[in-house]
């Protein structure tokens, strides 16, 4: 009819040659936590954790929802995780901005994984087996590995106590090392250098060499050209990059202070900034830090706490 146009809907340039980054935790998403494509998710898990693709036959992704708003501790938006017919549980978080006791916060939210499992009243044998894989883009261990896992063994002979915790660290960034062996031809390494690829030519090479990267790269090209995707993925980088900012700025301050008071003032703001009035005690106890060295050393791993529980520990442990 006259006089009612339908307004079109403006679409990003198709021919743009823009490719997001799979390593931001907002594409991986998109790639391994939709229903759709569970045969990525599938082949992935496969790849990293040594087992058939078989045995995830049935799988469920318990978090496929992807909320549009972002914060600083986004754990349980944008990680995935799955459940397999069996029960067991898996979780995969993507990290790339560095993070403090890493292997603490993962023990942290491994365990209430595992908890979650049962209610009052319930058996232990009701608990299954739960893993975590963590893909980070800093050095979080000292090996001169790319993939590491570890178990709940004995020290002298190995013996593994139980079998319910497993626990992998994908290093991105030790890709850079060439001194650190790999085969290239190794799955999980393919899939590391799938994330990292800073270019398409990279990833057209990993493509030809693996059907199930040569799947995800269809799939990242598509979301790449959707407006909608498109917007979330500048959100999501804009708000890395603030938080980047802000780590190196505090540093900066923090340094030049120099005095205990300026030190514990600069660790205080940050508290109030990120956690708000529930880190009011935790300030109470900064102010009460009249140690130069311990206020150095709180200050210089303060920034890159995500959790107010991490930042209570650092602190606790820094007063001993």
């Amino acid at each position: 009819m006259a006089g009612s146009k339908k307004s079109k809907r403006k679409q990003i340039p198709m021919d743009d040659g823009f490719l997001m980054s799979p390593k931001i935790d907002f594409v991986f998403k998109l790639i391994f936590g939709d229903e759709k494509n569970k045969d990525l998710l599938i082949a992935f898990l496969s790849a990293v954790l040594g087992v058939p693709a078989e045995d995830f036959e049935g799988i469920e992704i318990i978090n496929s929802e992807l909320l549009r708003v972002f914060s600083e501790d986004k754990k349980g938006i944008l990680d995935v995780r799955v459940k397999t017919k069996q029960g067991k549980q898996t979780d995969i978080e993507i990290q790339i901005l560095p993070t403090e006791f890493m292997p603490e916060r993962t023990m942290f939210y491994w365990s209430k994984m595992y908890i979650s499992q049962i209610k009052p009243g319930d058996t232990y044998d009701l608990l299954q087996k739960c893993i975590t894989i963590n893909i980070v883009d800093f050095k979080c261990t000292p090996l001169k590995k790319l993939h590491s896992s570890y178990h709940l063994t004995e020290d002298e002979t190995g013996y593994r106590l139980t079998d319910i915790l497993e626990v992998h660290f994908l290093e991105i960034v030790k890709l850079a090392d060439l001194e650190i062996q790999r085969d290239e031809n190794d799955h999980v390494v393919e899939w590391m250098e799938f994330l990292d690829a800073k270019s398409k030519g990279v990833i057209e090479m990993l493509a030809e060499k693996n059907k199930d990267i040569k799947k995800a790269y269809d799939l990242l090209q598509i979301i790449s050209k959707d407006e909608k995707s498109r917007m979330l993925y500048d959100a999501r980088e804009a708000e890395l990059r603030d938080q980047l900012t802000r780590i190196k700025s505090a540093e900066i301050k923090g340094r030049a202070e120099g005095k205990a008071e300026g030190k514990a003032e600069t660790i205080c703001q940050y508290l109030e900034a990120n956690f708000g009035i529930e880190s009011q005690a935790l300030q109470e106890t900064v102010r009460t830090i009249a140690d130069l060295d311990t206020l150095s050393r709180i200050t210089s791993r303060i920034f890159k706490v995500s959790h107010l529980d991490e930042a209570t520990a650092l602190i606790q442990v820094s007063l001993k």
